[in-house]
């Protein structure tokens, strides 16, 4: 079995450590810059409480040097990848599968989802259409991100908690080809749960995402200060409020509350949203697929979004002056004109 991590960050190098270390599939890691040097010279090195171990891994820049694969796990950021659809391609056999792993809305979400938005594009993520069209949909896995990971340097990926990817085919079915990625997942030390509702799934994740990520953006808060402060903390749930609107309306049922969903934020303490941590770090925020994509939806459904509007217009602004806003129109970086 071939699999290729592509965007062998911390999540990637994470993923692509524990299969490369069980040794069960041919395991190759598309990177770039320091960390790719780094993994060639030295191999990947993944830490965690337990301790640490260094493989030798497969590593390029080129897919062309890799051919078709079985599976290909897309670890890249939303906004990244209509940049590497190019790129992607010597990687398609006619039964390569693509094991979507961003956060937010994706972009196959219409497929097989039954009903009057049977097939619609999702604009905010996938701009005319130019992901379904590269991929196809019929090659999408969905999988949502649960563990939390980080370059501690070039080549040295620390695993700080979790180990969770539930995945799910968009038509709900326990094919062949999921039930063999979730074996050998699960085989590598990681939890790879088949859920027949996949979106469901999405959207408890994308629930706090929405609000609590374009919020730390604005104000430096982590999500302690953000549900400890009365004021904000209604901001956020008049936000996920919304968006779990939009949600019931595309027949999405929450198993928990918003309160409990906030409580559960809150627990986790003194944490900087992703969205935050690329502020500071001056990289692109993912907000079309976190914030956008839901007022789009919210749209699509006429259901009012009247905070996430008001929030989204101003973080939108602030990664403008910030120079990390992502133009999804032409798919590069916007600055605010000066004044």
């Amino acid at each position: 079995m071939k699999i290729c991590i592509f965007g062998a960050g911390a999540i990637g190098g994470l993923v692509g450590a524990r299969l490369a270390i069980k040794g069960d599939a041919e395991v190759s890691l598309i990177a770039r810059g320091a960390h790719l040097a780094a993994m060639r010279e030295r191999g990947l090195c993944l830490k965690s409480e337990a301790g640490g171990t260094t493989i030798k891994v497969t590593a390029t820049s080129d897919p062309g040097e890799l051919g078709p694969q079985d599976y290909v796990f897309l670890a890249l950021k939303a906004h990244s990848i209509p940049g590497i659809l190019d790129s992607l391609k010597p990687l398609l056999g006619p039964a390569t599968a693509v094991v979507t792993a961003q956060n937010g809305v994706p972009w196959w979400y219409f497929y097989k989802h039954g009903g009057e938005y049977e097939g619609r594009r999702i604009e905010a993520v996938d701009p005319g259409g130019r992901i379904w069209q590269a991929i196809g949909p019929h090659r999408a896995i969905g999988c949502v991100v649960h563990p939390a990971a980080e370059i501690e340097a070039p080549g040295i990926i620390r695993h700080v908690e979790g180990d969770r990817l539930p995945l799910g085919e968009p038509s709900g079915e326990k094919t062949e080809r999921i039930a063999k990625l979730a074996e050998i997942l699960v085989a590598a030390g990681l939890r790879a749960p088949i859920r027949p509702q996949i979106r469901s799934e999405i959207w408890v994740k994308l629930w706090g995402n929405v609000s609590f990520n374009p919020i730390s953006a604005l104000t430096g808060a982590t999500l302690e200060q953000i549900c400890g402060d009365q004021n904000v903390r209604q901001v956020a749930r008049a936000m996920m409020v919304e968006a779990q609107a939009i949600a019931e309306a595309l027949g999405i049922k929450f198993a928990i509350d918003v309160d409990k969903r906030i409580a559960g934020a809150a627990a986790v303490g003194a944490h900087k949203t992703s969205m935050l941590q690329d502020l500071e770090l001056g990289r692109p925020m993912e907000i079309e697929a976190l914030v956008t994509a839901v007022q789009e939806l919210g749209r699509m459904t006429g259901q009012p979004t009247p905070t996430v509007d008001i929030v989204l217009a101003l973080v939108r602004q602030r990664a403008k002056l910030a120079g990390v806003f992502v133009d999804r129109n032409e798919f590069r970086l916007s600055r605010q004109p000066s004044a």
